[in-house]
């Protein structure tokens, strides 16, 4: 019998007064992992509680000091390495490189933390006025939680609360439900460094949770990462209750190609952020446009290579395209690709009703190409959240800017040239929050801000960078005369 997952609230596992629990399947073997609970508003209510009471103690406690637990906390995530992919793998899916690249950016984010006694630093002016002082400080602003996702169960998380503790919060953090085994071994390794009580607490469950996470008077600031319609009501449900926020939507990230451009490189890259984690990132490649000439050449090389990729268990070190998070999301999918047919596109390179030898019940799509791509189609518009590339044609640059810009997302888009007065036109130009010049996936480092606009962000501070650092603290200004 799969175990029920307990929460973690004040320093100690405890368990849920849920009454339902949600299973945790291995999306390519449907083994029953675990039972995540449904935690109620009364868990939540006990978890931030218990990060009130931890807060008064942990904000007074050095900066230098709590910046030491987040050298233990790499030092320990190092060590587990192999393990938390592991885990990864099992209950998301995607391949064992993917998670291994996915915990190496988590504990990026653990490094760029532990530099929080810098980054808090403040700056003033001596006699602003005559024998007055000026001068600003920032405070811990108090108990923050996280409301995550389930394509990155272990980056997103620590693309958050290592920062906020550092800064002098405590926090309380609510993964997905489909994917919580990473954030259990991510708490396990926590308690192992023995933060005071109330510090980081974790609370299962699903809808429900996320509503008393983002109503509870307790909370200042909430941070999510999902779909753009969840993240609108995650974002006026937060601000109707006082609380900041910061919340990362979807997208439909346009890749420009232009003849000019290396193509061998560019369909590798391309392919890399079409297929990478089967397509299930707010970074992937979801449409192509490709520029004049530069059209023929690029279909048939993404057609011929991506055909060679190897779909399978997560866990075969071969395996280059994992699985989709569930039969659900297996059957929006291709249910998306048969209405992109059905609307006038092309398939190319069709990865439905795949089985792979072993694992015939499990959740897989293949990668998927869709020719013949215009910007009317849901296939262009709307976010598939899948291994499925659409192909589109622009007679020029100017053309290819204007289709990225018709999007009402705005997370990411990039440019395959070398051309570096086109590069220069579209970082200028493009309306999307990361920009990717011969690079697939824009991904920010931790010391950068997770750019998004339009629809795939609500809020006013993004995630991770300097961004963080205004999120996590109160800002005050100090006017003091001793004369």
């Amino acid at each position: 019998m799969a175990k029920k997952l307990k929460n973690y609230i004040g320093g100690e596992w405890v368990a849920s007064s849920a009454t339902e629990y949600t299973p945790v399947v291995n999306p390519a073997t449907c083994e029953t992992l675990a039972e995540c609970p449904e935690s109620t508003r009364e868990d939540v209510d006990k978890a931030v509680r218990a990060a009130r009471e931890g807060f008064a103690e942990w904000r007074q406690t050095p900066v230098l000091n709590r910046a030491q637990y987040m050298y233990r906390l790499k030092t320990i995530l190092e060590d587990r390495f192999e393990d938390l992919a592991r885990v990864i793998v099992e209950e998301n899916g995607k391949t064992i490189d993917e998670a291994r690249g996915e915990v190496r950016r988590g504990i990026e984010s653990v490094d760029y933390a532990a530099g929080v006694p810098f980054l808090m630093r403040n700056d003033g002016t001596e006699d602003i006025s005559s024998g007055i002082d000026e001068s600003t400080l920032r405070q811990p602003a108090g108990v923050f939680a996280g409301i995550t996702p389930f394509n990155f169960p272990m980056m997103v998380p620590l693309w958050f609360l290592p920062t906020a503790i550092t800064c002098g919060n405590t926090y309380v953090m609510k993964p997905s439900p489909q994917t919580p085994l990473s954030m259990e071994l991510v708490y396990e390794l926590l308690d192992e460094l023995d933060l005071p009580e109330g510090v980081v607490n974790l609370v299962h469950g699903g809808k429900d949770a996320a509503m008393a996470v983002m109503e509870h008077p307790g909370i200042t600031g909430v941070s999510f990462v999902g779909s753009s319609p969840v993240a609108k009501i995650i974002y006026e449900t937060c601000t109707r209750n006082g609380k900041r926020v910061q919340a990362q939507g979807g997208a439909k990230n346009y890749i420009a190609v232009m003849p000019d451009a290396d193509m061998t490189a560019s369909v590798k890259n391309i392919m890399g952020a079409a297929y990478g984690c089967a397509g299930q990132r707010c970074l992937a490649a979801a449409v192509v446009v490709a520029v004049g000439d530069a059209y023929d050449n690029l279909r048939d090389e993404l057609v011929r290579q991506s055909k060679e990729l190897r779909v399978g268990y997560g866990l075969d070190e071969t395996t280059q395209v994992g699985t989709v998070i569930s039969g659900a999301a297996k059957e929006r999918i291709e249910r998306m690709i048969a209405d992109g047919e059905k609307s006038g596109a092309k398939i190319v390179l069709d990865g439905r009703n795949l089985q792979v030898p072993g694992y015939e019940q499990g959740t897989f799509v293949g990668p998927t190409i869709l020719d013949d791509v215009t910007v009317d189609m849901s296939v262009a518009r709307e976010e598939i959240f899948g291994p499925v590339l659409a192909i589109m044609r622009a007679d020029d640059f100017d053309e290819a800017v204007d289709i990225i810009n018709g999007s009402h997302y705005g997370n990411a888009s990039s440019l395959f040239t070398s051309n570096g007065r086109y590069a220069r036109e579209f970082k200028y130009r493009v309306n999307a929050g990361n920009i990717g010049i011969n690079i697939g996936v824009a991904a920010p480092s931790a010391s950068f801000p997770f750019g998004g606009q339009k629809d795939s962000f609500f809020g006013d501070l993004h995630g991770q960078g300097s961004d963080s650092i205004e999120f996590f603290t109160e800002r005050k200004i100090v006017i003091e005369r001793w004369i």
